[in-house]
């Protein structure tokens, strides 16, 4: 496999969504999707433009909702990661009280970022985000044939939910996040 060039870090930069980035988004979104699923499905067309215009009129919906924050990865201007996660409650003391949570909804790159810091840079943002939301639990779904996907959360402290099995069809796994035990990253101007 030929060696990427390094990115210029300083060119990268996180942000909140706006209308304006949806069709980048989507396309992102449907590349990143069929990449990851022709593994298991070679040859299907999981990159058609019926498949972009879902994604677009997911994340328009995401957007609409004031309980889903997205942000995205621009490089030079163009967007090349996207995520979005969603404030929830989540019920695990003993006495029942809610404590603030998430689910990290979404989180993909452009395949022709893979590898670069893109998916790190948006993570990190959404700890902070987390973190300074006052958050102490969060958790995703992740398909369970992406192993790439699946190792870049177990390399950031993400783990199997041990109060959730697999899918039965064995499609997904949630994986929660303990933010009492796992650090805000400084900013990426060091503040």
């Amino acid at each position: 496999m030929p060696l990427r060039p390094a990115p210029d870090a300083a060119a990268l930069q996180v942000r909140a969504v706006t209308a304006a980035d949806l069709d980048a988004i989507a396309a992102l979104h449907t590349r990143a999707r069929a990449a990851y699923h022709r593994a298991r499905f070679p040859g299907a067309p999981f990159d058609v433009p019926a498949e972009q215009a879902r994604w677009h009129e997911a994340w328009s919906r995401d957007l609409a909702r004031d309980d889903t924050p997205a942000l995205c990865a621009a490089r030079y201007g163009t967007v090349i990661g996207a995520a979005s996660y969603r404030h929830r409650a989540d019920h695990r003391l003993a006495d029942h009280r809610p404590v603030p949570a998430v689910t990290l909804h979404q989180l993909h790159v452009d395949p022709g970022h893979w590898g670069t810091g893109v998916g790190l840079a948006l993570h990190h943002a959404c700890l902070r985000a987390w973190h300074a939301a006052g958050v102490s639990r969060a958790a995703l779904d992740v398909l369970w044939h992406n192993h790439r996907a699946r190792a870049f959360y177990t390399r950031l402290g993400w783990r199997p939910d041990p109060d959730r099995r697999p899918a039965p069809d064995a499609t997904h796994l949630t994986l929660t996040l303990d933010l009492t035990t796992v650090p805000a990253p400084p900013a990426p101007d060091g503040r």
